[in-house]
Formats: C-alpha cells, sequence, structure tokens
C-alpha cells in the first residue's frame, strides 16, 4: 500500500477523479516539443487530460489528423504490407543491405490472441529468436513514463542478416522531387526516437547490446502524387537525447509536486475557475510552438498576453529576461533598467530603436 505521500498517491490527487490519461507514442513524441516547461512536465507525469482541461476552461485546442488524412495513411499503409509487405520490401531494400532472398514476416496484429499482454511476449520471442532478415508488422513495445508503462506500436520493425534493427515509420505525406515537409519529417522523427527507445529497452532486457537497434530510422512516404513508395533514412540521434532528458524529468517531478498544495487539483468535474487557479500555480514556458504540440497552449498563450515570451523563443532569449512587452518598450524609450541584469538588454533595446527611427525617417 502507498504511503501517503508516496509520488503515485500524489499524483492520483492532482487528477481526482479524473483517471489517468495513457500515453502514446504520439504524446511522448510531444514532450520534447517544450522541455522547460514545468506545467507540462508535473501535467503529463500525473497523467492528467490535458485537452479535457482546456475544453472545461474554455480553451479546446484543435488536435489530430483530418480524417481524409487518417483514411490516405491507412489505406497507403495497407497497400505496403499486402501479400506480406512485399510492395514494402522492395522500398526497404532501397535503404537496407536486405539482400537475402528470403525474408520472414511476421503480423503480429493478425494473431488469435491479440492481446497486448500476448502481443508483447511474442515480440519478445522473434526479436529472442530472429537469426536472419525479417519483417516483424505490429510489434508490441513497452517503454517507462513517470512510473507508468506504456504500451507502443510501430509500424514495423526490420531486422537484416547481421542483426541490426530499424524502426520503420509509415507515413502518408508525399516527398515531391525528393522534398518533404521539414515540419513533418521533424516530426516522425521524433516518434520514431520514441520506438527506437522502446525497442533498445526490450533488447536490454533480453541481454543483448542496445547499440543492435539503429539511430537511423526508416521513414516510407508516397512519393510525388501517386502511391508509389520510397524509403529513406533518418537519423534520430538528436531526439533521442532529447527524450532521454525529458523522461528523466518526468520521473523526477516529485519536488514540484511536493511545493504544490492540497487545494491544487486538475479534476474535470471542478469548476473553470479552481482548474485555472490550480493551473496558475504551476509555471508555464508558452512559446507559438507550443500550439501544436500542446492541448493547453491555446490558454497559455492567453495567460502569457503581453509577455516577451509570447513572441516567440528568439525574442524571448534575444531580451535577455526582460519579462514583459511594456517593459522592454519603456527600455527602448529610454527608460532606465530595474536590475543590473536589464543593462545590456537596455542597450541593444536602445540601439535598436535608434535604427529603427533612422530608417523609418
Amino acid at each position: 500500500m502507498n504511503r501517503p505521500n508516496a509520488p503515485s498517491t500524489r499524483l492520483d490527487r492532482l487528477r481526482g477523479a479524473t483517471p489517468a490519461r495513457r500515453h502514446d507514442a504520439r504524446t511522448i513524441a510531444a514532450l520534447t516539443g517544450n522541455p522547460g516547461c514545468s506545467r507540462r512536465a508535473v501535467l503529463d507525469a500525473a497523467g492528467v487530460d490535458k485537452h479535457a482541461v482546456a475544453r472545461r476552461i474554455g480553451f479546446p485546442g484543435s488536435f489530430g489528423q483530418s480524417r481524409f488524412a487518417l483514411a490516405r495513411g491507412n489505406a497507403f499503409e495497407a497497400m505496403l504490407k499486402a501479400d506480406e509487405g512485399l510492395l514494402l520490401l522492395s522500398a526497404l531494400r532501397e535503404v537496407l543491405p536486405l539482400d537475402a532472398p528470403e525474408v520472414d514476416y511476421d503480423d503480429l496484429g493478425g494473431e488469435a490472441d491479440g492481446t497486448r499482454g500476448a502481443r508483447h511476449a511474442r515480440t519478445r520471442e522473434l526479436l529472442a529468436e530472429a537469426a536472419g532478415a525479417a519483417l516483424i508488422d505490429h510489434p508490441l513495445l513497452t517503454l517507462d513514463v513517470a512510473g507508468q508503462t506504456v504500451f507502443l506500436e510501430p509500424d514495423l520493425v526490420a531486422l537484416q542478416v547481421h542483426g541490426r534493427l530499424h524502426v520503420v515509420e509509415i507515413k502518408s505525406f508525399a516527398v515531391v522531387d525528393g522534398r518533404a515537409d521539414g515540419a513533418k519529417v521533424s516530426a516522425a522523427a521524433v516518434q520514431a526516437a520514441v520506438y527506437v527507445l522502446a525497442l533498445r529497452g526490450l533488447l536490454v532486457e533480453l541481454g543483448h547490446d542496445a547499440d543492435l537497434v539503429s539511430h537511423e530510422a526508416v521513414l516510407v512516404c508516397p512519393e510525388n502524387f501517386a502511391l508509389r513508395p520510397v524509403a529513406a533514412l533518418i537519423d534520430v540521434r538528436k531526439q533521442l537525447s532529447t527524450l532521454r532528458r525529458q523522461l528523466n524529468r518526468l520521473a523526477s517531478v516529485s519536488s514540484l509536486i511536493d511545493e504544490l498544495g492540497e487545494e491544487v487539483s486538475f479534476d474535470t468535474a471542478l469548476p473553470p475557475a479552481e482548474l485555472i487557479a490550480s493551473l496558475t500555480r504551476i509555471e508555464a514556458r508558452y512559446a507559438p510552438e507550443c500550439l501544436s504540440v500542446c492541448e493547453l497552449a491555446a490558454y497559455c498563450r492567453h495567460e502569457a498576453g503581453g509577455a516577451t515570451a509570447a513572441l516567440g523563443r528568439p525574442v524571448r532569449d534575444a531580451l535577455g529576461g526582460v519579462p514583459t512587452v511594456a517593459q522592454a518598450l519603456a527600455l527602448a524609450d529610454g527608460a532606465e533598467p530595474q536590475t543590473p541584469e536589464l543593462a545590456e538588454a537596455a542597450t541593444l533595446l536602445r540601439t535598436a530603436a535608434r535604427l529603427r527611427a533612422e530608417a523609418l525617417g
């Protein structure tokens, strides 16, 4: 039984009667979007449903793919995996040394016992036994997120002849004339890094070297405006480093939670005013990029109105700690900095204001 101050008890208290939201690869990947935000760290560690909280306080966000994009993605993946992945295998051969004439194909999603426990056990079995080239469809991996075991399902794991493993990500956005949308590729890289981290953890459990899982994931997309697949390798070492730091931070948020009073709760049955009061007790680090990765971003943007952080991280960092737009304008007009730390920012702002006036004059 948990002690009254055990971490799990404190996290449960933050959610109240609301059940914990289960993480998946997308939500874990989103953790890297703003690693310095204490508010997000606490809410994600507690499994708070941020979308439900945002909706309750009147700041709902719009997330997720459109139905059209989901349908196109499902159709593209089904086409690649038809006939035991024949079309997919031809695309993978372009970037991986799958020279063996026979490549085993195991679809764990099509097995009779499709429970998560059975699929995870079968994944372990296949990875422990595989000796030649193989494609493992619908494998099930696990990852610890703030003490919570999260089940993850990569699109595919490719095992080469020499025992090297690659995570395969299938996406429906197009590669046109050899180029793809940079933001979408970046998001796919972070999601692939989640799977790489989970797969490396499983190999270590099986007594193997984690480095057998390549830091290069395979991204498979439609080429141009047809559904012909094209594969490319993406290096996810940077994303892995960021992901590890954020997961470690989630696991060590107990000090932040200890500072919160008993009255702080994110139970969505509470009145909106009480939820907002609880949110204000935890420091946020809003930036415009949050709008694409965090369900609470609309509220945090409203809260940050007038703050330099709302103008973006480059502006916030360049202003060297000037907290509000009003103060930045005052310093630019010649007001004396209130602290020595703001002296350099004041000089830069005055210079910028003079150059602007000269350009306009």
